[in-house]
């Protein structure tokens, strides 16, 4: 994979001052083209053996470009905020949104390959990493994101002549560190290791461009000359009316009208005095378990939905009164911002990650896209298809750093939610809850229901399983989850 790479690739000085203005002029007017359009974003990644120009390049792209417009974000040591959360969670934060250029140094494959490089982790593990990110950068892609994979390479003589040229040279002397020597040594290991990881996530969305990092010259022009290309034709393309997929697999239809909301019996018996009762004791029972011993290793996800007027902001209310105001953040979510739109679907959630020792509380959640975008056509049939995988894939990456996820569907009938929807009209202080799009969507219940059971069956998974709750009455629907996420996070601190 490197053989090419690793040859006398050289590009003439003379040849290089005469035909650079040009490709800087053509970049700066597409990059201007981009920004205009705000059509897709551009996510340059750098990769590479140590001393194969990486910074130098990125330095030149920086000159020959506007650099309001590159975002570029360097891998350097995590910070405290950055590991309080999974390890995707930076890189997210860093995506630019559409109509900019990203450079992101190292990024999500520079850990993965650095710890089996020293036997941090084994093969298999490397291998579900690389899984892990492919399916990462399809989503981008899916989302109409322009991924540039580069792979700066040197062979193993060329790295020794440019590290010791670096150490020799007062002003650069500096950039040869103990990880650059100590990669140097274990050159024919990051080699072979590289070469596996390239082999493994050279995808069609996301191919890698291995680019001779020995000669300066012939290095800023192809990586420039590959941007710039790279760029023309996808706004050529995004002209005609390209996007990332336009079709998908039909879900199977149900051959009868037997499902899991069906299976519900909605009207639950409490009252009013024996839900107090039970709140004391639940409310007191959670207290306790954020002050137990390990929970400052773990985080908490709580996800409600469920019908218009189904009860989620009263659920909310008696999770919260057990809680330090400290602790917790309540995200309502409505209809995305613009901000939002210029980012891939699940950007506006993972921004929320609650830190280890917190709480984040979703009032409605990223199970929208295959809700309200399903039913009301706000997205195509691939795009919420393929929510499916994507959602399990975040809240895997969630629990795998700690997270409790607690997710509540509140069940009511439809004669309940008319009942509800009068009453809130009747009552002044309720009259703001009721609006004409939710009577809209009252007609639209057979459809949310059918998208309710396909979202079940397809994100209840046993590490972040879905809790159907009975909510016709409402004092069992608070103590049903109150007692559902106290002994969730009792069960992960034991």
């Amino acid at each position: 994979m490197f053989e090419s790479a690793e040859l006398e690739h050289r590009l003439d000085r003379q040849k290089y001052i005469r035909i650079v203005p040009k490709l800087r002029a053509d970049l700066l007017d597409t990059q201007y083209d981009l920004l205009e359009k705000k059509s897709f974003q551009v996510l340059l990644l750098i990769n590479g053996v140590e001393g194969a120009g990486k910074g130098e390049t990125v330095k030149v792209l920086h000159q020959w470009m506007d650099t309001r417009h590159l975002n570029t974000l360097a891998s350097d040591a995590l910070t405290e905020e950055e590991l309080q959360r999974p390890t995707m969670w930076r890189f997210w934060r860093a995506l630019p949104p559409r109509g900019k250029i990203g450079i992101l140094f190292d990024n999500w494959y520079s850990e993965p390959i650095l710890q089996r490089v020293y036997k941090a982790i084994r093969s298999a593990e490397l291998h579900r990493r690389l899984e892990e990110i492919n399916r990462f950068e399809e989503m981008l892609a899916q989302e109409g994101a322009l991924l540039l994979k580069f792979w700066f390479h040197l062979s193993k003589e060329q790295q020794r002549r440019r590290l010791k040229d670096l150490s020799q040279n007062k002003e650069t002397r500096w950039r040869v560190t103990d990880l650059e020597r100590g990669l140097q040594k274990r050159y024919d290991r990051l080699r072979a290791i590289s070469e596996q990881v390239l082999e493994h996530t050279n995808t069609a969305n996301a191919p890698w461009i291995i680019v001779s990092g020995e000669d300066a010259r012939f290095r800023n022009f192809a990586v420039g000359k590959t941007l710039l290309d790279s760029l023309r034709k996808r706004l050529s393309i995004q002209e005609r009316g390209w996007h990332a997929r336009i079709s998908a697999a039909p879900l199977r239809e149900r051959v009868d009208n037997i499902d899991v909301l069906q299976s519900l019996n909605l009207d639950q018996r409490m009252t009013k005095a024996e839900c107090s009762e039970l709140l004391e004791k639940w409310q007191g029972r959670l207290a306790l378990a954020t002050r137990r011993p390990g929970y400052n290793d773990r985080s908490v996800v709580l996800v409600f939905e469920g019908m218009d007027a189904a009860g989620k902001g009263g659920a909310i209310r008696r999770v919260t009164g057990a809680l330090d105001p400290r602790q917790y953040y309540v995200v309502p979510i409505a209809a995305p911002t613009e901000e939002e739109r210029m980012q891939p679907y699940l950007w506006r959630f993972w921004r929320h990650v609650p830190r280890k020792g917190g709480f984040a509380i979703f009032d409605r959640s990223w199970y929208g896209r295959v809700l309200v975008e399903r039913v009301e056509g706000f997205c195509t049939d691939a795009d919420w298809m393929r929510a499916y995988a994507e959602i399990n894939d975040f809240e895997e990456q969630l629990v795998g750093h700690g997270a409790v996820i607690c997710k509540f569907w509140l069940s009511i009938s439809s004669d309940e939610q008319l009942k509800r929807f009068r009453d809130r009209e009747r009552t002044r202080f309720k009259r703001f809850k009721i609006t004409p799009e939710d009577w809209r969507n009252r007609k639209k219940w057979p459809a949310y229901e059918a998208a309710v059971c396909d979202m079940v069956d397809r994100t209840s998974t046993d590490i972040a399983p879905w809790t159907l709750v009975e909510a016709n009455n409402k004092y069992y629907a608070r103590i049903k989850v109150l007692r559902t996420v106290c002994e969730r996070l009792e069960t992960a601190l034991s």
